[in-house]
């Protein structure tokens, strides 16, 4: 018998590990899938409509905005993304482990949207494991990086309503804690077996 589906929203500070953690997470549960988000964005080279995002305009996002079909939305540099709820619901339905990398804002927008979800924080080991991570990445400006951490420390601050906290300190044993949650979680759905009678 196969395990139920799972809604599973993630969040932690930029720079804090989460891609890493979740391609360890999807070698072990291969069921476990990225939420398409819908987005007023255009496509960019090679992106999929439906496979990377749901691509509309920005009424067609206003008028499901306005239906309630989003569990979640933002807008973000002049573009606007949610997450679709007939989307996730079909897809845990079908029993994939649906996650969600959003932020605080957007998680606590899915846990008053009333579907049944599972929360999970992702902590860095300390602030200055953190800014050493971001600096060395040479990506961003300092004012960018600082800014992000002025970020962290705020979402860090939202994290004790969260189902599990997970410190991103020990690559192996942080996957180990975020499978094991994954499984407790889907066991906590899962219909109960009656024995056959004899």
């Amino acid at each position: 018998m196969s395990q139920p589906g799972l809604l599973l929203v993630m969040t932690g500070p930029s720079g804090v590990g989460k891609s890493t953690l979740v391609a360890g997470v999807r070698e072990r549960i291969p069921e476990v899938e990225f939420s398409v988000s819908c987005t007023t964005r255009p496509p960019r080279t090679g992106e999929v409509d439906g496979v990377d995002y749901f691509f509309v305009d920005a009424g067609e996002f206003a008028r499901r905005r306005d239906e309630d079909a989003f569990l979640e939305h933002a807008t973000v540099h002049g573009n606007s993304y949610g997450t679709l709820r007939s989307y996730a619901v079909d897809r845990v339905a079908a029993g994939a482990v649906v996650l969600l990398d959003i932020d605080v804002q957007g998680a606590d927008q899915v846990r008053d949207s009333g579907v049944d979800a599972a929360f999970l924080f992702v902590l860095p080991p300390s602030f200055d494991v953190l800014e050493a991570r971001l600096r060395g990445r040479a990506t961003d400006a300092k004012d960018v990086i600082d800014r992000r951490l002025v970020t962290a420390r705020h979402e860090v601050e939202q994290a004790g309503w969260f189902d599990v906290r997970i410190t991103n300190d020990d690559l192996a044993r942080a996957t180990d804690e975020f499978v094991a949650f994954i499984e407790a979680e889907r066991a906590a759905r899962a219909p109960l077996r009656r024995a056959p009678r004899s």
